[in-house]
């Protein structure tokens, strides 16, 4: 029999290995697509699903007959096969307390793109000094920022823009009249927000009702020449050519993007040679701070589970129920 393991997908930072060795040795998977978990396996008692190259998916949760939990060092989950974990009851913790530099990441690419933070880096940097006088810069103030999901990261937007003199909008089916009073922002549905905001960002999770909710009828509601972040799920968006059509066209004045459908994306793609574009290789929620707390907080709740304890954070929260009842 093979000794005990834990397995990752992708390299982890060293503060969870620490953890996690605690209970077993830690193991690296040198690619993290399903042929290659296939075969590390055997003797495996715990998976962390790091990064969105790969996929925890039925086949490799049903050949891991000694797999006990599941942790993901983040807030989204949709790289986890979580019907079928709940169905083996295995436990998936996640970790959703580093959503603040989420937030502060689609600020940043707001705020540089509507500053031309880069387009003013490169005229510095090629000696066009004069340039100056032929461009100015964007304002926040004045303006409308629209949320779409306004959970832990859009709230915390939200109350990030709170010193700008902005109008801020929200849409979330999800969110409770009577909890507003901890968010600034006014509640509306989601066609009056396209209409009104001049910013609009997805801070949505992905699952059913979310997958291409930006498409291509959505984006023509957006107000003319508005810009659009999505630091979320690429999913969110149907596709690349949904907004590329819209730079194109001059409908959307910009669009910055941390993550993608496919990822990594293909950057042929037309979109990534736009001018009015910004990306980021869904990096801007890796700060160390939000990297430090998530790999701690995943890592202390996979031990918890594999000692027999409950973990703070589970997806499925009725396995763990279930386990402590037998």
């Amino acid at each position: 029999m093979h000794p005990r393991r834990i397995v990752s997908t992708a390299p982890i930072d060293k503060i969870a290995i620490d953890i996690l060795q605690e209970v077993a040795p830690v193991e690296i998977a040198p690619s993290p697509d399903e042929s290659t978990m296939l075969t590390l396996l055997e003797g495996t008692v715990g998976l962390v699903a790091r990064g969105t190259e790969g996929s925890i998916t039925q086949r490799i949760i049903q050949g891991c007959e000694m797999l006990r939990v599941i942790g993901r060092p983040g807030v989204g989950y949709d790289t986890v096969d979580v019907a079928f974990a709940t169905q083996q009851l295995i436990p998936v913790v996640y970790a959703p307390i580093g959503g603040f530099a989420v937030a502060e990441g689609a600020l940043a690419i707001l705020m540089a793109i509507v500053k031309k933070i880069q387009l003013a880096d490169s005229i510095l940097k090629s000696g066009q000094w004069r340039r100056r006088y032929e461009m100015s810069s964007g304002d926040l103030t004045g303006h409308t920022l629209g949320i779409i999901g306004v959970g832990r990261i859009g709230a915390r937007l939200a109350k990030l823009v709170q010193n700008f003199e902005m109008t801020v909008l929200g849409y979330d089916p999800f969110l409770k009249k009577e909890n507003l009073r901890e968010v600034c922002l006014e509640l509306v549905q989601l066609e009056e927000l396209l209409r009104r905001a001049d910013f609009i960002s997805v801070h949505v999770p992905l699952n059913d009702h979310t997958r291409g909710m930006i498409n291509q009828e959505r984006v023509s509601q957006m107000k003319s020449g508005a810009i659009f972040i999505n630091t979320s799920r690429g999913g969110v968006v149907e596709s690349l050519d949904v907004l590329a059509d819209a730079l194109e066209s001059g409908h959307l004045g910009a669009v910055g993007l941390d993550v993608f459908p496919t990822e990594p994306p293909d950057v042929s793609h037309r979109l990534f040679r736009h001018p009015r574009f910004v990306g980021a290789p869904h990096l801007v929620g890796v700060s160390d701070l939000a990297m430090e707390r998530m790999y701690r907080s995943m890592a202390t709740d996979m031990v918890a589970v594999l000692q027999g304890r409950r973990p703070q954070y589970c997806v499925n929260p009725e396995v763990c129920k279930k386990l402590a009842e037998s």
